[in-house]
């Protein structure tokens, strides 16, 4: 699930192109592109498996640490939470200290986070503890693209396409080994959780060379001219995107923490249910790739809005009423399902003129629609809590999808957040 936008639309007005758009930095020194490139890789791996490797093992962890399902919707919601606050201030700590100290200092907040949680004695430090792995977790996701785009402006292609794969395999590791690995170390969730803050630690060494090497002081320290600051909240679109993400974000996160439990509670084994979780991630994974090529061909993206949608219901439907029987089939589906999420970083990058659009686009939609996003799995544990069943929590994530899909359509359309923002009664004209 990479949270960063795409490129942006290359039809800019004449008088749009006229304002320096772009950093142009030089690139680094041969000594230190591979160090860059493994260091990219490492970190990306890391961004998802504090999330996805906890979901196998949540009801060792629910029941070892006396915490009940709202507490666990609470746990699914801190995510969201994390990477609304933190990716809000990513961005101002870039510009103090440099994008490459701010994700140096991520990847030490995974690295301890992760280790410690695996300590806690009870639910309030867990949640705290995995509230700081996750911060780290924000703040790279949302900076890793920025070095890219700074010290890679000549292969920016190949590279998100390395951080995006990187990321996609963390995700699907996790999930699939976090039982197999907890049972070869003694069948203690402790050891198997506090083990990947190895991973962590390999990152960490990988980016305290650049940190060193690089000595960046800020993120317009080449000198750079800002972008305009877009009167954003204007534009219709730009709230549409807002609600359409947060929507795929509540869905996303209740399945990276629940979906092990449901097929557990449907006499599934631990070590298969991990692995359904897997194939629901990897699925993203070559969808990722053709998807937003596909979808950026057209005027506008909603068949690719309602076809996803619908995935979503079915799949949601046929984990409710036999949820053993198509397990298969249903995490496909869901999996398919959570491909909104590439589908609406692509977006992101249509909808806007500039990069620099782009930029304010992607931290508008993100920052608001991951804030929106944490109710949902709150609502799920605690629905679970009062039926101790799985048909409510997965009938209200279909109904999620409606308006979804409403929303989507609604941001899929070929609009330019810079004319509604700018100048909204023109873009009420064209509408």
């Amino acid at each position: 699930m990479a949270h960063m936008p795409p490129a942006a639309d290359t039809t800019a007005s004449p008088r749009t192109e006229a304002r320096p758009q772009t950093e142009r930095p030089s690139q680094p020194p041969k000594y230190l592109g591979w160090l860059f490139v493994v260091a990219i890789a490492a970190a990306a791996f890391n961004l998802r498996p504090v999330v996805t490797s906890l979901g196998p093992l949540l009801v060792q962890v629910r029941t070892d640490l006396g915490m009940n399902p709202t507490l666990a919707g609470l746990l699914a919601a801190v995510p969201s939470l994390c990477f609304a606050l933190f990716g809000f201030a990513a961005p101002a700590a870039a510009r103090r200290i440099g994008p490459i100290a701010v994700i140096t200092a991520g990847m030490g907040a995974i690295t301890a986070g992760v280790l410690a949680r695996s300590f806690a004695g009870g639910t309030a430090v867990f949640l705290l503890l995995t509230a700081l792995a996750l911060a780290g977790v924000a703040v790279s996701n949302v900076l890793l693209p920025v070095v890219i785009k700074r010290y890679f402006p000549e292969r920016v292609g190949p590279m998100i396409g390395l951080y995006s794969m990187a990321l996609s395999a963390g995700t699907a590791l996790a999930a699939l080994v976090s039982v197999p690995l907890t049972s070869a170390l003694g069948g203690d969730w402790r050891y198997g959780l506090g083990s990947w803050a190895a991973l962590g630690a390999l990152a960490l060494v990988l980016w305290l060379p650049l940190l060193i090497a690089k000595r960046e002081r800020g993120e317009r320290a080449d000198g750079a001219a800002a972008p305009a600051r877009l009167p954003i909240t204007r534009s219709r679109t730009a709230w549409a995107l807002a609600c359409f993400f947060g929507l795929q974000a509540t869905g996303a996160y209740v399945v990276m923490g629940f979906l092990p439990t449901i097929f557990q509670d449907a006499g599934i084994d631990k070590g298969t249910s991990g692995v359904l979780l897997a194939v629901t991630m990897m699925i993203g994974v070559p969808v990722s790739f053709v998807l937003p090529n596909l979808a950026a061909r057209r005027g506008d993206q909603r068949l690719f809005v309602v076809v996803l949608a619908a995935c979503g219901i079915v799949g949601y439907a046929g984990l409710a009423l036999a949820p053993a029987g198509g397990a298969w089939a249903w995490a496909v589906l869901v999996g398919l399902s959570n491909c909104a999420f590439p589908l609406v970083l692509t977006m992101i990058g249509l909808r806007a003129r500039t990069a620099g659009g782009v930029a304010q686009l992607s931290v508008f939609s993100q920052g608001v629609g991951y804030l929106i996003s944490i109710p949902g799995p709150i609502l799920v544990g605690r629905i679970y809590q009062a039926t101790g069943e799985w048909y409510g929590p997965l009938g209200f994530l279909a109904l999620l999808l409606v308006p979804q899909m409403l929303f989507g359509l609604r941001a899929a359309r070929a609009r330019h957040i810079e004319d509604e923002a700018v100048h909204p009664e023109a873009a009420q004209v064209k509408a």
